[in-house]
């Protein structure tokens, strides 16, 4: 993805020296690129985030937080907390993974006056530059570890109000759980990273319910039996408040005439003083999955809301209101007369291609879908690839740059497999231009596969969409 070094915030930055210090970084074990074989103590020494930020000055007490952990929503709901409490007046650190576009998205300091936040060049090598002081006490440390530690150590640095943090994988063993937060948080679990977290629903909650420490309450998203009495387990031992959305707070939604734009209403709430019954949110994320996000969220706040009494209902409304999180069901080009629609949607494991598959049905409205797919080898492409493909008039299969990226090869082999017409095209330069030489207005792209896929058409977007709509303008008026 995108890690230009030009950024006009910031005329003084060396770029020489941002490019040498991300270098750094990816030179240690990586292993959103590089697939592991057992996530567990054995390979994950869980006392080295703990020592490194010990040896730092420990930067993640300093500030409070929110942890989420989850297998689908989790980003999603940390920015619907983060830019609440944003919209609430408060400085907000938010970290999340991967990055869609720009590497500096992963650590971001939220305020009143600036929606964006990522941390600065210069700041980023300041941080780093202070772990590598440290790099000969802690070998086989890895590259999450030590961005964990910059965005602790940058967070406490800027002094913020609070941080939301997002698990990077499973949550027992992760870099994050140094943490003690306010509130602990479990969005929806399913089964994924199933080689390393286990292969069953109950085995999963039990490496992300890792997060749960003792007298924390915690919030879970509504839960498959087998997930939800493990979590039940986990909170009842560790003498922790349990909130079961779906059960505690109950919500419905509305439709909307844009199919990022929906209301949620909260039928009950477990929290009536703040939230009451028949309180309306307008949520611009697309997806009836977001409505679930959406309400976690609220009663994530609720619980924080003494720390954060600022946090009224106007508020909390007008910080939904405001949520940006791009390349989610993000409708980046509606189409028009000459122009077929342009859909992005990061959907990465089966449970997420389902609720792509849902709003494609409910949420839009096209002719014919044109899906382009990139996806890691790792992912458990047959399944996504059956409930995706019969939708489409046809399928592109390409990939992006990123070791674990499956070819377009490979993906085209399922699936034809599988019985559908797909072609494999190297790069997505070639898939989108030649895809929307094809469609005709009325139709609808769709590119998904992975939040990879989805950021490297992004970074080209701004000079392939000037490029497509002139050659569509110039068809219309030739008559073709």
């Amino acid at each position: 993805m995108n890690n230009s070094a030009t950024d006009p915030t910031e005329p003084f930055a060396n770029p020489a020296a941002y490019e040498q210090a991300l270098d750094y970084l990816y030179s240690f074990i990586n292993f959103e690129a590089k697939k592991q074989d057992r996530y567990m103590a054995s390979k994950l020494d869980h006392t080295r985030p703990h020592r490194l930020l010990e040896a730092l000055g420990t930067p993640y007490t300093q500030f409070p937080s929110i942890h989420i952990a989850g297998t689908k929503g989790k980003g999603s709901t940390a920015a619907i907390c983060a830019y609440t409490l944003r919209a609430a007046g408060y400085t907000v650190g938010l970290y999340t993974s991967p990055h869609l576009q720009d590497f500096r998205e992963r650590i971001r300091i939220l305020t009143p006056d600036d929606g964006d936040g990522r941390i600065s060049r210069r700041q980023f090598i300041q941080q780093i530059n202070k772990i590598r002081a440290l790099e000969n006490q802690f070998p086989d440390i890895t590259w999450f570890e030590i961005l964990t530690a910059i965005a602790f150590l940058h967070f406490a640095d800027v002094g913020v109000d609070v941080a939301v943090v997002e698990v990077g994988l499973g949550g027992r063993l992760d870099a994050t759980n140094v943490i003690t937060p306010l509130v602990s948080v479990i969005t929806r679990l399913s089964l994924d990273h199933t080689e390393l977290l286990g292969n069953t629903l109950s085995q999963i909650a039990y490496e992300k319910g890792g997060i749960i420490k003792p007298g924390i309450p915690v919030v879970t998203a509504p839960q498959e039996p087998d997930a939800l009495a493990k979590l039940q387990e986990i909170s009842q031992e560790r003498g922790c408040a349990l909130t079961v959305v779906g059960q505690d707070w109950l919500y419905a939604g509305n439709d909307a005439n844009q199919p990022s734009q929906q209301t949620l209403t909260i039928s009950h709430s477990a929290a009536p003083a703040l939230i009451p019954s028949g309180s309306q949110f307008a949520l611009p994320l697309g997806g009836e999955h977001q409505l679930e996000n959406g309400t976690v969220a609220l009663a994530t706040l609720q619980h924080v809301q003494n720390q954060f009494p600022r946090l009224t209902l106007p508020v909390l409304q007008a910080g939904f209101a405001s949520v940006r999180w791009p390349g989610r069901l993000d409708l980046i080009h509606p189409g028009d007369d000459a122009t077929p629609a342009l859909l992005v949607d990061c959907a990465h494991n089966p449970d997420a291609i389902r609720k792509l598959r849902d709003a494609l049905h409910h949420s839009f409205s096209y002719n014919r879908l044109w899906l382009i797919f990139g996806a890691p080898a790792d992912k458990d492409v047959p399944h996504m690839l059956a409930d995706l493909l019969p939708l489409a008039h046809h399928t592109a299969m390409t990939t992006a740059s990123h070791p674990r990226s499956a070819t377009p090869e490979e993906l085209a082999a399922m699936g034809k497999e599988l019985g559908f017409e797909v072609t494999a095209v190297p790069n997505m330069h070639t898939a989108l231009t030649t895809t929307w030489q094809q469609a005709q207005p009325g139709d609808l792209i769709c590119v998904t596969g992975s939040i990879v896929v989805v950021g490297d058409l992004l970074n080209q977007w701004e000079s392939l969409q000037s490029q497509l709509l002139n050659q569509a303008q110039q068809r219309l008026e030739i008559g073709d």
